[in-house]
């Protein structure tokens, strides 16, 4: 029996995910269609012998989460619980806090997955690649190509080239290490929390002098207090993967994920992924239009466009490259490039709403996208996705370029490489 375990986090402060996480948690932030960590449960459940899923964070139970969990139980026929942490414990924190939990049933192994990542997720390849550790193993981490100069900003891995056993790790380093970086990704069998057991209590010999500046000391980093300490003791191992990976930080790489996840669908024959046909919008590429939106058959979707809960989509309207949230309204002719539309904002008649993307260089093999700081050194704002917070009016025959507009907002005017606060 294998259980697998979600970490979602909490509300911080300083999120690159803003605005669009001013309305709901981010691990519930829809990408082709699905909240980000329906995608982590779909996979979860291709696993044969899987029990159980587990949701670890800090956030608040509230009504769009426990609706989600409700929801996801009943489509995958699984049981999914949420597991809140009284404040946040770091990345292994919590699975230490909740062990008991965990190990209930005395499963096999588990697999943990941050939530912040996303991917074509092979982990029932990784749980074939864990079987055949040798005796003694405690994990197996999900492993991926990167280019020289992105792996300094990844967790680094050395393994052994013929057993695929971890032989160092280091976290963000200075100095290049190795260009195969950590997914995030792990698969762990209960002897690991002899492990962080004892980093539990090196922690709190470390902290005990009552100094409030120091974290937590019941804060258990996966990455530092744990993968550090076993690599090189024969009882981490990686598995690597080829498939789709990144990170899901920021609005641009929620739109890079959306055309990631829509090509899985078509790969895999799904039918979330909407047709050409008559009295039908046009349809260029993948694209998903959810049920209840109304959609305009003179309009003109795709390549890589997902359309939301009851949206209204107007004669003439063009849309590429963007995610269009539930409720919304694009009235006739606008035309939307690069961008996400919040909930039950209306972008008027003849207007564009422009982006820009940053997706990896393809000239550079393993090239990962990257999450560039939303200024310049100078103070200006980095050309990005434009992001369109909820409740937002925009009104005709304007232009809005590279700009990020927070909720509650009636738009006088055009508007380029701007906050509009």
């Amino acid at each position: 029996m294998f259980k697998a375990i979600i970490l979602i986090g909490g509300p911080l402060k300083g999120t690159r995910f803003r605005p669009l996480s001013l309305e709901i948690p981010k691990p519930l932030f829809p990408v082709a269609g699905f909240p980000m960590i329906y995608h982590h449960i779909a996979a979860c459940c291709q696993v044969k012998g899987l029990k159980e899923i587990i949701l670890i964070g800090f956030y608040q139970p509230n009504d769009a989460l426990n609706k989600f969990i409700i929801s996801a139980q009943q489509e995958f026929k699984i049981q999914i619980r949420y597991l809140q942490e009284y404040t946040a414990l770091g990345t292994a924190g919590g699975i230490y806090h909740f062990r008991d939990q965990i190990l209930t049933g005395n499963p096999q192994c588990f697999f943990v997955l941050n939530s912040d990542v996303c991917g074509d997720f092979p982990l029932q390849d990784m749980l074939d690649s864990h079987k055949k550790n040798p005796d003694g193993s405690i994990g197996t981490v999900l492993a991926t190509e990167a280019t020289r100069q992105q792996s300094l900003t990844f967790g680094c891995i050395v393994e052994d080239q013929n057993t695929h056993e971890v032989l160092h790790y280091a976290e963000k380093p200075e100095t290049f290490v190795s260009t195969l970086i950590n997914c995030g990704i792990y698969l762990f069998s209960p002897l690991i929390f002899q492990t962080l057991e004892k980093a539990f209590k090196s922690n709190l010999e470390e902290n005990y002098n009552f100094d409030f500046n120091i974290p937590s000391k019941e804060v258990i980093r996966l990455e530092q207090d744990v993968l550090i300490p076993l690599a090189g003791d024969g009882k981490l191992f990686v598995h690597q993967t080829k498939r789709f990976w990144s990170q899901l930080k920021s609005a641009g790489a929620a739109i890079y994920a959306n055309r990631h996840y829509l090509a899985i669908y078509q790969r895999t024959g799904s039918k979330q992924l909407a047709k050409n046909g008559e009295n039908k919008p046009q349809i260029i590429g993948d694209v998903f239009i959810h049920p209840t939106a109304q959609v305009h058959p003179s309009a003109v979707l795709g390549p890589n466009v997902t359309i939301g809960r009851h949206v209204v989509v107007g004669e003439g309207v063009r849309l590429r490259e963007s995610i269009v949230l539930e409720g919304a309204t694009l009235q006739d002719h606008c035309c939307i490039l690069y961008s996400i539309v919040g909930w039950h904002s209306t972008i008027g008649v003849w207007s564009r709403v422009e982006g820009t993307p940053n997706d990896p260089n393809p000239n550079k093999p393993f090239a990962k996208l990257e999450i560039p700081s939303m200024f310049t050194t100078d103070g200006k704002l980095n050309p990005s996705i434009t992001v369109i917070g909820s409740d937002v009016q925009v009104p005709s025959e304007v232009i809005i370029l590279n700009s990020i507009v927070l909720p509650h907002k009636d738009l006088a005017g055009c508007y380029k490489n701007q906050i509009i606060l």
